[in-house]
């Protein structure tokens, strides 16, 4: 049973990840940041961004967008243009500390207009979620039986410690941006967003020095544990969900009824580097152009809320002689949280419930981006994003951006577009990605070795999108006393 729900959950994550590959950050949307025509696509990494376009207005009518880094597990044996008949899914053996990083985003509907050159806003709604996990140093493979065995590869000195932390919301965000100077040299445009957010899954776990000692009995050896302790928690509007209801109010109250409110925002300017080229005063086709760009951007200033779960517990030590063997025992047949509860309550001191509320902070982070025309429809961009999350949490709860720093050549017109994003995430992992535009659609992977080797399937993911424009552009406000007069 339990090597059936162990595959059941791999294959699910290979749906998952197949889905947001072959589909569509922007909010990792790599090859579009910094891009004119971004528009609404561009209002998460920069909310000053929406000024400087040159469509009256564009709709992001759907977008999706995943991505995932790890060293936990490897597939092998599938691409996404391969067959899944012979994919395994193989735990990575060896002493390593054990990472997963993982963020989607969907766009239900954003749109924004331009009320002149000036001026611009946007709104729209979105469903956002962050999931990090990261382990101490360990030995693992998977050939191990029981408890017993893992010990005993590992150094008796091992303190075993890890934490996750998961954090989802729904939001609703309104932008405003405009032109704040513009003189012959350059334009500086700023902007800001505000979000109304309900957090509608949070969770986390954390073990911190965890230690065992190695026992002789005079026929064989065993392990006790020393010291560890522990804290886990989840939203309450898990415990809300009752079969005894109709599957609509179960939705609301997962949603709505056992979730709390919320409040974030992003801040953001962008200042242009025009060209010193002579123009004529009726040449107005290059308003838009310039030799540099340079976006600066304070990105999720706040966190989601959530009342604790009634299984949240937390524990001091273990009771004394806690055997590996006793592990084996109690944690063998477990199949849900409250046999965990049950069973864990049996081997530590200081097990008690949680209560009340907690917050996770969101993936707050300064983003610096710059564009470079080079001609010809070519582009050079960097995009630089440094977590502040940990900061800005006061040391609490918090989940974080895995990117960090990614450099994408592009050609890029109005209806056609080529990109090659290369990025270098905070897990230390380099790739190299690809998209392309055409008309409304907007597709791309963040890691080719998606599409072109069988083993990484795991780190990656993609995005895609569907934005229509309006093919008027974007006109600035004509004095009207020069109008000719009206009959």
């Amino acid at each position: 049973m339990e090597h059936l729900i162990e595959n059941k959950m791999k294959y699910l994550f290979l749906v998952l990840l197949f889905f947001a590959s072959t589909k569509l950050t922007a909010q990792n949307y790599h090859a579009v940041e910094g891009s004119s025509f971004a528009g609404s696509l561009g209002v998460s990494n920069n909310p000053a961004s929406i000024v400087n376009t040159p469509f009256t207005w564009d709709i992001d009518l759907f977008s999706l967008q995943l991505t995932n880094g790890t060293n936990l597990f490897t597939i092998h044996n599938y691409s996404l243009i391969s067959s899944a008949k012979k994919t395994t899914v193989d735990n990575n053996n060896g002493i390593n500390k054990r990472f997963d990083d993982i963020n989607f985003n969907i766009n239900l509907l954003n749109a924004r207009f331009a009320l002149n050159r000036k001026q611009a806003f946007a709104f729209g709604a979105n469903i956002r979620g962050y999931g990090r996990l990261k382990t101490g140093a360990y030995n693992y493979n998977d050939t191990l039986q029981d408890v017993n065995q893992f010990f005993s590869i590992n150094d008796i000195a091992n303190n075993y410690n890890g934490n996750f932390i998961g954090s989802s919301w729904l939001e609703g965000f309104l932008t405003y941006s405009q032109t704040i100077f513009d003189d012959s040299r350059g334009r500086l445009n700023a902007g800001i967003t505000v979000k109304a957010t309900r957090g509608i899954s949070g969770s986390f776990a954390q073990l911190q020095n965890g230690t065992v000692s190695l026992n002789d009995n005079g026929t064989s050896q065993y392990y006790t544990l020393k010291t560890a302790n522990g804290i886990y928690g989840y939203s309450y509007n898990y415990d809300g969900w009752q079969n005894s209801k109709s599957t609509t109010q179960n939705i609301r109250d997962f949603l709505i009824t056992n979730t709390r409110g919320g409040f974030s925002f992003d801040i953001g300017a962008e200042y242009l580097i025009k060209s010193q080229a002579i123009s004529t005063y009726f040449d107005d086709d290059n308003y838009f152009d310039y030799d540099w760009k340079i976006g600066v951007s304070l990105l999720d200033i706040g966190h989601n809320q959530y009342r604790y779960g009634n299984k949240s517990h937390s524990f001091t030590s273990p009771v004394a002689n806690v055997t590996d063997d006793d592990l084996n025992r109690k944690f063998d047949s477990v199949s849900n949280f409250s046999n965990i509860n049950d069973s864990l309550a049996t081997i530590v001191n200081g097990f008690s419930s949680i209560n009340g509320k907690f917050k996770i902070q969101n993936p707050t982070r300064l983003v610096i981006n710059v564009d470079k025309p080079l001609g010809n429809d070519f582009y050079m961009n960097a995009n630089l994003s440094i977590n502040l999350s940990s900061v800005f949490s006061g040391g609490s709860k918090y989940v974080q951006e895995l990117n960090f720093l990614s450099i994408t050549p592009r050609w890029e017109t109005k209806r056609w577009g080529v990109y090659l994003p290369i990025q270098y995430n905070t897990e230390g992992q380099f790739w190299i990605g690809g998209a392309f535009k055409a008309g409304p659609l907007l597709f791309g992977v963040h890691n080719l070795a998606n599409i072109f080797s069988k083993n990484k399937m795991q780190n990656g993911g993609g995005y895609i999108a569907i934005v229509i424009r309006s093919s008027k552009m974007t006109e600035k406000k004509m004095d009207k006393r020069l109008d000719c007069p009206t009959k």
